[in-house]
């Protein structure tokens, strides 16, 4: 089978290693990636512990497809930790090679708990683990850092997760870096291996990872391949996802100047088709990918001559509409920085954003910015700033490194009406205003603001339905979305995959099963999805944070009507709207109205042991009942 059955517990303040065996019915209800990295998280961490806490633990799973063959699934995997800039459950996923190496060195998952009295990197050479002094690779980026390893050690084919600068100074929005341009982008990770003094993950796997069905696994990886050749990545291979700038500013959806306008009027200078035909020099893939969808770009001349970057839409409108700036080769180069200090382009972007607006809205002043113009579009002032939070140099950098939601506290004049965040983490580039089931899915996101959890902007996108209101039925959409989803990214599918899989969960159980060994039918896959779904709101929960009054939006997106001409002037989200939604998902979900799960879903669901969870938070809600005869 496809699956090691070993979860490696390391402890970083005594260097003790520990295997514990995976049992069969856990990976089956928790599948692997996301899934099972949450479920370990709340196995191994305590209620309300402090994300930068030794104690909170910070887990590397792979799924149960990593490591084989299998095309967009053989590579990727998943880091799950609480989250240092939202406090609730995180979850992130990367491809390239480092997951299917995880895999070959013989482990489903590594929890690293403790914390290293200096700098080190763990080395994981099959069954050797050691950790590596790391002080000579203080302050390096994570790339530099993987190439120093690897040279170290004597080993080119060494995989390597790193962090770079920014999650040494815990920098809250620091991701982790694996094969250059790999981003374990949102939520912070990256700060959490940094309040560990884990600089990086090395790793050498050579043990074959065997499915339980060669003969069919290989037929059916076959039929996926010849798929990922067809219509259902031609976006990915062609102009890859900046593909989306036009499409969105087309229908009023491209959010500008952190979310005040809804189309951009440079679309045109930072659109796909004008990065590809000017900026980009190769496209690359992931082992076993039939597709590639990696667009390299490189700036050839000016300024910022040289920089080079991985260049996909989120971090291009999060660094170039979303700030106003119309410059490819500087947002090239502002991404470039991202990755040299290693920290997530699309909250590093939306960050900038908001201290530009605090800045044209005489919050910030330039006795604040230090003498640095923060107005809209101004490039230059866009990768200072970049810099600045990735150092957290000066007082801006410091504060700005904190993330928009504590930013815009530690501002203070009004300021948290310009941060636009959902549970602290920084919204991405969709038009919440103009696309309404996409605003409902990030709403009860269990990670915050992400259109990775349900994708939810489709629909509205394809005009499945009226985008410009939420009605009843929206909660089913968002609801079936997530748990697809979840699916997904615990199988660790890579999602630009997704479309080849026509027959949707059909298939996938079919690639589980012939992997594993596992039977799994659709029907238990989905139920899997919506047990993963749950087994996040309750983690959430446990940390105070899971309830409705965390279902939120900006106050943008609820307060300022859109004011560009055209289809979408005037709209934005009204609350009686909003609750109809959420009401409407609550329903669907099986939870309480205040966002709960119930018990009889969680038991339904074969999760009982998180029913006191739930039983203490809906106790805790309903009214006491007045005793008879008192006052």
């Amino acid at each position: 089978m496809s699956y090691t059955k070993r979860i490696l517990h390391v402890d970083l303040e005594t260097g003790k290693t520990e295997i514990e065996p995976l049992k069969e019915e856990m990976a089956k209800k928790y599948i692997g990636g996301i899934g099972l990295g949450m479920r370990l998280f709340l196995d191994n961490s305590k209620p309300g512990v402090d994300p930068f806490n030794p104690k909170n633990p910070i887990i590397f799973a792979t799924g149960p497809l990593s490591g084989t063959m299998a095309p967009s699934a053989g590579n990727g995997y998943a880091v799950v930790s609480k989250s240092p800039l939202t406090g609730i459950i995180a979850e992130s996923k990367a491809h390239g090679f480092f997951g299917a190496e995880l895999k070959r060195a013989g482990y489903d998952a590594v929890i690293f708990t403790g914390k290293s009295e200096k700098l080190v990197y763990a080395w994981i050479d099959d069954d050797s683990v050691q950790l590596m002094d790391a002080q000579h690779l203080k302050g390096k980026s994570p790339h530099d850092t993987e190439k120093a390893i690897r040279e170290e050690l004597g080993d080119f084919y060494i995989r390597v997760s790193a962090i770079g600068e920014a999650g040494e100074k815990l920098v809250r929005i620091a991701s982790i870096i694996n094969d250059e341009f790999r981003a374990i982008g949102r939520t912070g990770m990256g700060a959490v291996m940094g309040s560990k003094n884990l600089k990086a993950v090395a790793v050498r796997g050579t043990n074959d990872v065997n499915v339980a069905n060669p003969e069919e696994f290989t037929e059916f990886i076959r039929i996926i391949h010849e798929r990922m050749k067809g219509p259902a990545t031609r976006k990915y291979r062609t102009l890859g996802t900046p593909e989306n700038v036009l499409v969105l500013n087309a229908i009023a959806a491209l959010p500008t100047r952190n979310f005040t306008q809804a189309t951009f009027e440079g679309a045109e200078k930072v659109s796909g088709e004008y990065l590809n035909e000017r900026y980009i020099k190769k496209i690359i893939g992931c082992a076993t990918c039939g597709m590639r969808c990696d667009h390299i770009g490189v700036v050839p001349e000016g300024p910022y001559k040289g920089a080079t970057a991985r260049v996909e839409f989120e971090c291009l409108w999060a660094l170039g509409p979303n700030t106003g700036v119309d410059r490819l080769d500087a947002i090239i180069e502002a991404i470039y920085q991202c990755d040299y200090y290693g920290m997530d382009g699309i909250s590093a972007g939306v960050i900038v954003s908001f201290a530009m607006d605090c800045y044209e809205n005489g919050i910030l002043t330039k006795k604040d910015t230090e003498g640095l113009d923060l107005r809209f579009g101004n490039a230059e002032a866009l990768v200072e700033t970049i810099k600045r939070m990735g150092s957290r140099k000066g007082w801006l950098g410091d504060v700005l490194a904190e993330g928009s939601m504590r930013a815009a506290e530690k501002i203070g004049k009004g300021a948290v009406k310009y941060a636009n965040h959902i549970k602290g983490l920084e919204l991405p580039g969709y038009e919440l205003r103009t696309l309404k089931t996409a605003a409902l899915g990030f709403s009860v996101s269990f990670r915050g603001a992400c259109h990775l959890r349900s994708g939810a902007y489709s629909p509205d996108v394809k005009g499945k339905v009226d985008r410009f209101k939420i009605e009843k039925g929206r909660g089913k959409i968002v609801m079936d979305g997530e748990d697809v989803y979840n699916v997904v990214d615990s199988l660790i599918l890579c999602k630009f995959s997704r479309g080849v899989f026509y027959e949707g969960l059909n298939e996938m159980a079919k690639y589980y099963t012939l992997a594993t060994g596992i039977e799994m039918t659709a029907e238990e896959l989905g139920k899997a999805g919506e047990r993963i779904n749950n087994l996040a709101r309750v983690i959430n929960i446990r940390e105070g944070k899971g309830t409705r009054e965390y279902d939120t939006l900006p106050p943008k997106i609820m307060s300022v009507p859109v004011p560009d001409e055209g289809v979408a002037k005037g709209a934005y989200v009204n609350q009686k709207e909003f609750d109809i939604g959420l009401d409407d998902y609550y329903e669907v979900r099986g939870w309480t109205k205040q966002g709960i799960p119930t018990v009889e879903k969680l038991k339904e669901l074969g999760m009982s042991d998180l029913v006191p969870i739930v039983k203490k938070k809906i106790g805790s809600q309903t009214p006491k009942k007045k005793r008879k005869g008192g006052k």
